[in-house]
């Protein structure tokens, strides 16, 4: 199965992270945040590979899991649409500068909200907004 994501994301206290070389430290608020990616070889592999505590620092994301949790993911499978989410989100929200789209042209793939009912709601219009059906990933 291949696919699109959203990550919703919990961050439970204001800190600081170090998010890889090129970002650096960056300051993030106590809240949700949405992170957007794709997956298309194994859509399955990739959120479960996101849920796990220990893991390779590989990509921005992994570093804000480090101090972050999963609450949930909304996804979509076969088709690659996460620069149309993500487009979506940036009307709503600010967002992270250059996290998580060094593959594309967007200024973002991480955006904050205050409360989690906020982020799901967002995601799922940004789904309706381009038409596509979305799926809930069991955590």
């Amino acid at each position: 199965m291949k696919g699109c994501y959203c990550l919703i994301i919990n961050l439970e206290n204001k800190t600081e992270i170090r998010i890889g070389k090129k970002l650096g430290k960056l300051k993030f608020d106590k809240g949700y945040y949405i992170y957007v990616g794709s997956a298309m070889n194994s859509l399955e592999n990739r959120l479960n590979r996101h849920l796990m505590k220990t893991k390779k620092l590989h990509w921005h994301i992994d570093y804000l899991l480090k101090e972050a949790e999963i609450t949930e993911i909304i996804y979509n499978e076969n088709k690659k649409v996460e620069c149309e989410l993500s487009q979506y989100l940036s009307t709503k929200t600010g967002g992270v500068k250059d996290f998580g789209c060094s593959d594309c042209d967007c200024k973002s793939h991480l955006y904050y909200f205050k409360n989690r009912n906020e982020a799901i709601e967002h995601v799922e219009n940004a789904y309706k907004s381009i038409a596509m059906e979305f799926e809930y990933f069991r955590i």
